[in-house]
């Protein structure tokens, strides 16, 4: 059999990690974020309230694990290019298909299928890129890859805010967010990562055998603190700093700066990860998330709720990148299929995550008792991470 990694692709490089970056921006910074800071808009117009904005981002994350679920069982590397590529293309649907009316169960829809939308880019996209990276040679790092995170922060902040310039109404901002979706979906679809012809789902099954339950599951437990720590942070920071009445109007400042934070950091958690070994390098994205998320829970001035949102956007993109690089590469012939089953403890909780975090803000009219659990989570994953023996630490 051809070895893969001498399968050459008529892509460049430079295409293929753009194209990835844009497939990110398009699925989860639109499909997905972009209900962060259009989430005030929405509810000052329609009347939503917190427990139904926290059962939407609830249901969104329902739609990513679902699609995370599907991932995780399908071998054939040809059907996981399809559904990355029917992504890309619904992405661009349920960003629209929110503007169309304000029947709840048809916002839960669309946010389900932009939770589908995030599976494809997040974890089919990934591992196509990942899994191209290895067949040409290069760096398995998927750093420069999730650059596409924090821009689609930025992208959906920046968006949302010059579209309200233009538009007040919730439903057109809607509609714009999706036309500016066009242009990252054009270099997505075009530099798409080639399929590799000598793949195989048996050669995929028997790269996942290859991962120890024992580190599969620690790392599971430890990716759900993470994914509660993500979630809580991704659906309610701008909600957040707008409840601050000295804050209101800076909740897409903060938002955008989750995502400036985002893209340097991606290269620097690399180094760190080099330098100190993956687990080191995870504790220490872990306990910086945590000291991020207790900052606005501590205090309410504008320096806490904009230096939590920078260690939120500095880090999460860290233990992201830090884990779905680790897993991928213990499972080079289908990386993308080990991502996808490890993720289903990161989606999970943030399909619990929301509703909880609302339910208390609806009760208690704060954000902040949901804030120190969230800081709880995060610390007993630390815990975990820390139980792995040094023989498994890569």
């Amino acid at each position: 059999m051809t070895s893969m990694s001498q399968h050459a692709s008529p892509l460049r490089p430079w295409q293929v990690i753009v194209g990835g970056i844009s497939g990110l921006v398009l699925t989860i910074g639109l499909a997905r974020f972009a209900y962060t800071p259009l989430l005030p808009a929405l509810q000052l117009q329609t009347g939503l309230n917190d427990a139904s904005a926290g059962a939407l981002a609830a249901i969104n994350y329902a739609g990513y694990i679902s699609g995370a679920l599907a991932a995780a069982w399908i071998d054939d590397v040809r059907w996981r290019h399809r559904l990355y590529s029917m992504g890309l293309w619904l992405s661009l649907l349920t960003v629209a298909g929110m503007a169309l009316s304000t029947w709840m169960p048809a916002w839960a829809l669309w946010r389900y299928l932009g939770g589908l939308c995030g599976a494809t880019g997040m974890l089919l996209g990934a591992g196509l890129v990942l899994g191209w990276l290895m067949r040409q040679g290069r760096r398995p790092e998927l750093g420069v890859h999730f650059i596409g995170l924090g821009l689609g922060i930025v992208v959906s902040a920046a968006g949302v805010w010059g579209v309200s310039q233009i538009w007040t109404r919730w439903s057109s901002q809607w509609l714009a967010m999706a036309g500016i979706g066009l242009v990252f979906f054009v270099p997505a679809w075009r530099w798409r990562p080639p399929v590799p012809p000598e793949a195989t789902a048996a050669q995929a099954s028997d790269a996942v055998n290859k991962v120890s339950l024992r580190w599969m599951l620690t790392m599971a437990g430890s990716y759900f603190a993470a994914g509660w720590g993500f979630v809580i942070s991704a659906t309610f920071t701008v909600a957040i700093v707008e409840r601050e009445p000295a804050l209101a109007g800076q909740g897409a400042l903060a938002w955008a700066l989750v995502g400036l934070a985002a893209m340097p950091a991606v290269f620097l958690w690399d180094k760190v990860a080099r330098r100190w070994g993956d687990t080191r390098a995870l504790l220490l994205a872990f306990g910086l998330q945590t000291l991020s998320v207790i900052l606005p829970a501590v205090s309410g001035s504008l320096a806490a709720a904009l230096g939590g949102a920078v260690g939120y956007g500095a880090t999460f993109i860290g233990i992201v990148s830090l884990t779905l690089a680790l897993v991928g590469r213990r499972a080079p012939q289908n990386p993308g299929k080990a991502m996808a089953r490890l993720t289903l403890s990161y989606g999970a909780a943030q399909v619990i995550a929301p509703v909880v975090a609302g339910a208390m803000a609806q009760a208690t009219g704060t954000f902040k008792g949901a804030l120190w659990l969230t800081a709880g989570v995060m610390a007993a994953g630390m815990v975990l991470l820390a139980t792995l023996p040094q023989d498994e630490q890569v």
